[in-house]
């Protein structure tokens, strides 16, 4: 038998051993049995743990290039469409940024009142198709208008393009949500997944999503924050506020995993604004 063949029946006995259960130290102990120097068993026993953990770890691609992104200005203040949004809060990392004012309350109610009879359960991206499918990960009822689809819709749209300083037609048409109580949608990415066979078909339209805005239109008496958990940071829905955030690349790196936490009383309304790389038709 050469040393190579001896190496490998180690090695081969080890792994074998390890994955039926026996720990480090009772193949320690086998080992010294066996004639092996302890000093030498430890060793080997490490040499082979460490590569076969190794080999088992998930290996994750390289995160794509970093694409260009929508940044509101800097401010405590910001004025866009004839209104002055205050900010509130911001982040690095993830990079978020909630607003105060974006919306009055005539603009919610109206929103809400132009979006009710056009409410059906929200589908969720079908991944394998690029389609839509309803999921059990998402329990609200929604809708979508399309862009500049009324006056109203036209202003705000046009408000956010200055606020976030990126141009309307990257930007796909309001999506409103209605939550009931129970209703959810559990933590997600906004983006569209590159390893997802059906992005390429859905990416054809503008490209991929580099950031979100949600607009809160009516906050429920309890529960349904916007929840980051990977950070830690929750967003209570306010009347008339919106949360925006970016993602430079389509990858977890970039802490956007987020949800809607379940409504315990009253309804939530939210609209929902995503944004392009490019020009979305």
């Amino acid at each position: 038998m050469t040393a190579q063949t001896a190496a490998d029946e180690l090695r081969r006995w080890i792994v074998a051993r390890a994955e039926t259960g026996s720990g480090p130290q009772e193949l320690l102990a086998a080992m010294v049995r066996s004639g092996w120097d302890e000093a030498l068993a430890a060793a080997a026993l490490e040499h082979v743990l460490t590569a076969r953990l190794a080999q088992r770890q998930p290996q994750h691609e390289a995160p794509p290039p970093s694409a260009a992104v929508p940044e509101p200005a800097r401010g405590t203040a910001l004025q866009a469409g004839g209104r002055m949004v205050q900010v509130l809060a911001a982040m690095t990392l993830p990079r978020a940024v909630l607003f105060g004012g974006l919306l009055d309350g005539d603009e919610c109610r109206a929103l809400v009142a132009l979006a009710r009879p056009r409410l059906e359960r929200s589908q969720t991206v079908d991944n394998a198709t690029g389609g839509n499918e309803v999921n059990a990960a998402r329990t609200s009822e929604g809708m979508f208008f399309e862009r500049g689809e009324t006056p109203l819709l036209a202003a705000i749209e046009a408000r956010i393009a200055e606020l976030v300083r990126w141009p309307v037609e990257r930007g796909e048409g309001i999506q409103v949500l209605r939550y009931r109580p129970g209703a959810e949608y559990r933590p997600h990415h906004d983006y569209f997944d590159p390893a997802h066979p059906g992005t390429a078909r859905i990416v054809e339209r503008g490209g991929q999503r580099v950031a979100t805005v949600v607009m809160y239109l009516e906050a429920p008496s309890a529960g349904g924050a916007t929840t980051f958990p990977e950070v830690g940071f929750e967003v209570t829905p306010v009347r008339g506020n919106a949360l925006f955030f970016s993602y430079a690349r389509a990858h977890p790196a970039g802490k956007t995993l987020h949800g809607g936490a379940p409504v315990t009383a009253g309804e939530k309304w939210v609209a929902t604004k995503w944004l392009r790389e490019r020009a979305f038709v």
